[in-house]
């Protein structure tokens, strides 16, 4: 009889040790952890994972990773978007173990140049634009249109040269299935002429369904040697967004100034799509060498210098 009071008596205390435990336990992981949006994790084991943390500031012990090593997914390395800035210890820890890398969304506009999308990159992303200027320069075949215009999905926290040698590779990889495609082989001076023609074409049509029209003036006017004089090629650089005026058009010396030169810029004016990289390399056969912008916002072509003129005074009477 004593003996079963005394095993009474030791399983009670026992079960009221474990109440307290689960007590414990659950009091320390609803206890809040204040967090940021983000949290970068290093690659490694889940003792080093949970250091990091604690030298981040974040109140961890042996038990979370337990927790994390036993009953949750190891957590990945990287910047891991967690979201909300405050939450239980229980939630946080699955927070870890379930979050994705995060991810900056940046969108290059066709006809947008080099310089001017580095800059909004460096400010969106609070990045060093000298850092992003040198890796371009190293690392682009292209002083400009060396980056293809498109939404683009990047891990946050990547690095000035990670950033563009991701660019710079995934735009070369597009480059040369056209080229291949198209010409049977990629040869860069080949076709750092076909994204010169194309960035012309970008910066004067109207419309997608211009380009190769647009693309036939250029052609028609180079093999006649006829100066391009279109206003689209001093956009380059600096002066993207930059109006062209009759006192540009005099006082620029650059090669960009097709009024003042034959032929083709040096280089690309600009970002190029696909569209018009495919009007340049497959332009449509007109014999048209001048155009204006009607009322309508598109353009009137002709093979004729009088009635582009008159194209000109129809322009101007609206």
């Amino acid at each position: 009889m004593k003996f079963f009071k005394l095993l009474y008596s030791l399983l009670s205390k026992l079960l009221m040790l474990i109440i307290l435990l689960l007590i414990s336990l659950i009091f320390y992981f609803s206890m809040p952890i204040k967090t940021t949006e983000t949290v970068i994790l290093p690659q490694g084991s889940i003792t080093k994972v949970i250091s990091h943390l604690k030298a981040q500031g974040y109140a961890l012990t042996f038990l979370d990773t337990y927790l994390l090593a036993y009953a949750l997914n190891p957590p990945k390395s990287g910047t891991l978007h967690i979201g909300t800035k405050q939450m239980s210890r229980i939630e946080f820890l699955k927070k870890l173990s379930t979050a994705k890398e995060a991810i900056d969304v940046i969108t290059l506009i066709p006809g947008e140049t080099r310089p001017i999308f580095l800059e909004e990159l460096a400010k969106r992303k609070k990045l060093n634009l000298s850092k992003l200027e040198s890796a371009y320069a190293e690392f682009s075949s292209y002083k400009e249109a060396g980056i293809i215009p498109e939404t683009y999905h990047l891990p946050k926290n990547i690095s000035e040269k990670k950033l563009i040698t991701f660019l710079v590779s995934e735009s070369e990889k597009k480059y040369k299935e056209l080229a291949i495609k198209h010409l049977q082989k990629y040869d860069k001076k080949e076709w750092l002429r076909i994204l010169t023609i194309a960035s012309v074409i970008q910066k004067e049509a109207a419309n997608n369904q211009e380009m190769p029209i647009v693309a036939s003036v250029v052609y028609n006017r180079l093999e006649i040697d006829m100066p391009l004089q279109m206003d689209g090629t001093l956009n380059y650089g600096k002066y993207s967004h930059v109006k062209v005026t009759p006192k540009r058009i005099k006082t620029d010396t650059s090669g960009f100034n097709t009024y003042a030169n034959k032929g083709l810029p040096p280089y690309p004016v600009c970002s190029v799509s696909i569209t018009a990289i495919e009007a340049a390399l497959k332009p449509a056969i007109t014999d048209y060498l001048y155009f204006m912008k009607n009322q309508s916002g598109v353009h009137d072509f002709t093979s004729s210098y009088n009635e582009h003129l008159r194209n000109i005074r129809k322009a101007k009477a609206f």
